[in-house]
C-alpha cells in the first residue's frame, strides 16, 4: 500500500471535510485498510510505502511493515519499490497492490478478490466509479507493473492485466477521494478508526456534501 505524507494526502477531500480533518481521515482510512487486510487469511504480509513518521508508527503498531519511499517519484514508483522489497524476502509469493483509502474494506471480500486474481498472471479490480483501480496483483516471476492514477482501469487493461469481474466486493472497490466517496463508504460501514472520526464530520456535514 502506498501512503503520501499525511499533510499532502487526500487533497480532493479537503473541500468536503476541511484541511484540519483531512490528514486525520487519511490516517484513519489507512489504519482501517491495513487492519482489514491483515485480518484476511489469504494475506501473509502488509507493507506500507510511506515516509510519514506518524503514519509509519501507527501502521507498524497494527502489524504492517513500513517501507521508506526511497524512490520519491510518485505512486507507481512507490508501489514497484514496495513489491521489490517484499519479493526480496519472499520471492515465491504473489504480490498485490491495494489502495490505502479503503475504510470500509472487509477481509472476506478481499479474500474473494485475491482468490479470483490467482487465476491470472496479473489482475486488477476497478474502483466503484469504473475508471480507476483499487487492486493489482502479480504472480511470482511477473512484475507488478503498476499504472495507477487517472483512468487506470484502461491503463491496466492495456498493460495486459486481466480485469477481475466480481459482484459483492463493494468494499474493495470503494476508495475515498471526495465527499461523495466518503458518504458511500460510510453507508457501507467503515472500520473503527474512521468511525471514531464520524462525530468530527458533523460540522462540515459531508452527508449532504457541504
Amino acid at each position: 500500500m502506498p501512503l503520501k505524507p499525511l499533510a499532502l494526502a487526500k487533497s480532493r477531500l479537503g473541500a468536503a471535510v476541511g484541511d484540519e480533518l483531512r490528514p486525520r481521515l487519511a490516517l484513519a482510512f489507512a489504519q482501517d485498510t491495513v487492519a482489514a487486510a491483515l485480518e484476511c487469511p489469504a494475506v501473509r504480509n502488509v507493507a506500507v510505502v510511506t515516509d510519514d513518521p506518524l503514519a509509519g508508527a501507527e501502521l507498524a503498531a497494527l502489524g504492517a511493515r513500513i517501507v521508506p519511499d526511497s524512490p520519491g517519484a510518485g505512486l507507481n514508483a512507490a508501489l514497484a519499490h514496495g513489491a521489490y522489497r517484499l519479493r526480496s524476502r519472499h520471492p515465491a509469493l504473489p504480490v498485490a497492490a491495494l489502495n490505502a483509502d479503503l475504510p470500509a474494506l472487509r477481509p472476506a471480500e478481499l479474500g474473494q478478490v485475491l482468490a479470483a486474481a490467482a487465476a491470472f498472471p496479473r489482475a486488477f479490480l476497478s474502483d466503484a466509479a469504473g475508471i480507476g483501480t483499487t487492486f493489482l496483483s502479480a504472480v511470482p516471476g511477473r512484475d507488478l507493473n503498476p499504472v495507477f492514477g487517472g483512468p487506470s482501469r484502461a491503463a491496466h487493461s492495456a498493460s495486459g492485466a486481466a480485469e477481475i469481474l466480481l459482484d459483492g466486493v463493494d468494499s474493495v472497490r470503494r476508495d475515498v477521494d471526495t465527499g461523495a466517496d466518503l458518504r458511500a463508504a460510510l453507508s457501507l460501514g467503515v472500520g473503527p478508526a474512521t468511525a471514531a472520526l464520524r462525530g468530527a464530520l458533523e460540522p462540515v456535514d459531508p452527508v449532504r456534501g457541504h
